[in-house]
């Protein structure tokens, strides 16, 4: 186990183990109550002494945990991390938290932290409130992050948008947010217009923004050369973005060679996109290995992805255990 340093800069005394973030702490003297308020006071002095060149060992390890997908082993690394007041933990414990789905501990510590004024929350608070299906909070969370130059946060807006049938809506804020240069919008944008039946408007959109120094981009212009039955330049494209590190480009290359007949083929790249970490990647395996019949192995990675809080893998999980899907 990595030592615990103490930090150069004072900050919030907490126990060793936290408790659930939902849960009060017992006030003392100058403790805060909550550890929502513990959070936001360490955030304040990182802010006021420049703390970010403290060390930072228990959230290194929870960023190393994360970025090899094991976001549960990560939480109680990182809750660690915040005790010890580490610069910088309490937002990869939020992370940590949005990658396991346990959106109520999100909402329930993210609320205080956004409405004393620490914006740079409000997009992660926008996330778990849009799961938890209070749209109406979640939009006005969106929005702030938006508003206040968080230009990811324009593609979870339209994702909600997209709910709530407000299509144009959504192709306004993708379109502001790809003019303004966020890599995935014009992902998002491409993905709208194929969705909705419209080929042409597709093109459009991914031929204008098509830029190897993008190449989210380039896995756009190629789902349009796919759909529009080019697939010699689909698969060139699927590579050179998959080369140039493109965030879904082994899965989307791994989906074309699957409607190719080339399982074999498929299977590398899905394989890739693990190895990636890219988005998804759990449940994307599992899907294909049901749908080539190996359910036994399926299931290994559909826990992880359930694990994730992705509810497609939940669902698949729980017909490959026999579980009735209209069953509440």
């Amino acid at each position: 186990m990595t030592a615990q340093l103490e930090p150069e800069t004072p900050g919030p005394t907490l126990p060793v183990t936290l408790p659930d973030p939902r849960s009060p702490i017992l006030p003392e003297p100058d403790r805060p109550a909550t550890i929502a308020e513990a959070v936001s006071e360490a955030v304040a002095e990182a802010v006021e002494t420049g703390a970010a060149e403290q060390a930072t060992p228990l959230s290194d390890e929870g960023r190393s945990l994360l970025d090899r997908g094991r976001a549960g082993e990560a939480v109680e690394v990182l809750r660690r991390a915040v005790a010890s007041a580490e610069p910088g933990a309490a937002d990869l414990l939020v992370g940590a938290y949005l990658d396991t789905g346990a959106w109520s501990a999100v909402i329930d510590w993210l609320t205080p932290l956004v409405a004393d004024g620490h914006v740079a929350f409000a997009g992660r608070l926008g996330v778990a409130l849009a799961e938890f299906g209070d749209h109406v909070r979640a939009e006005e969370m969106l929005r702030t992050a938006v508003a206040a130059g968080e230009t990811a946060a324009a593609n979870d807006l339209a994702l909600l948008l997209v709910a709530d049938r407000r299509l144009r809506e959504a192709v306004q804020v993708l379109t502001h947010a790809a003019d303004r240069g966020d890599p995935s919008a014009p992902d998002n944008l491409v993905a709208l217009h194929l969705e909705d039946g419209d080929l042409a408007g597709a093109a459009v959109v991914a031929e204008r923004y098509a830029a190897e120094d993008r190449p989210d981009t380039l896995v756009a212009l190629a789902d349009v050369r796919a759909a529009q039955g080019r697939d010699d330049e689909a698969d060139a494209l699927y590579r050179r973005a998959g080369g140039l590190g493109a965030v879904r480009a082994h899965t989307a290359y791994g989906g074309f060679l699957v409607a190719q007949g080339d399982v074999t083929a498929a299977e590398h790249e899905f394989r890739e996109a693990e190895r990636h970490n890219e988005p998804r990647w759990a449940v994307t395996i599992g899907r294909f290995l049901l749908d080539v019949g190996r359910p036994e192995v399926a299931r290994w990675y559909l826990e992880i992805g359930s694990g994730q809080g992705d509810r497609e893998a939940a669902a698949l999980l729980g017909e490959l255990n026999g579980e009735d899907p209209s069953d509440d």
